[in-house]
């Protein structure tokens, strides 16, 4: 079956840099577009950006545009967030989600979340 699993969350300063990391296995992976979500306490789940197969065309939301990167790894077949310059209205949990590239948009497969805290 499908497993997205998310690691690399933790406790950070305000300016300071984590690098998320998504393994994905059960899916051919090329066929995905992968994506990055949030969900802070209290607030709706909110899209932070996501990154095709080739060309990786990525593409984020414009709370996090200069400060977040999306990259993949397709032979390992994970993805990554590097964020830098953090903010404290960056805490949340972080997840990682895949749709198929041909698929009707929606993301079918989520992982279990991550929990970024930013302190100031």
């Amino acid at each position: 079956q499908v497993q997205l699993v998310e690691s690399g969350g933790g406790l950070v300063q305000a300016g300071g840099s984590l690098r998320l990391s998504c393994a994905a296995s059960g899916l051919t992976f090329s066929s995905y577009v992968m994506g990055w979500f949030r969900q802070a306490p209290g607030k709706e789940r909110e899209f932070v950006g996501r990154i095709s197969w080739s060309p990786s065309n990525p593409y984020y939301a414009d709370s996090v545009k200069g400060r977040f990167t999306i990259s993949r790894d397709n032979a390992k077949n994970q993805v990554y967030l590097q964020m830098n310059n953090l903010k404290p209205e960056d805490t949340a949990v972080y997840y990682c989600a895949a749709r198929h590239a041909l698929g009707s948009g929606q993301y079918g497969y989520w992982g279990q979340g991550t929990q970024v805290t930013v302190s100031s």
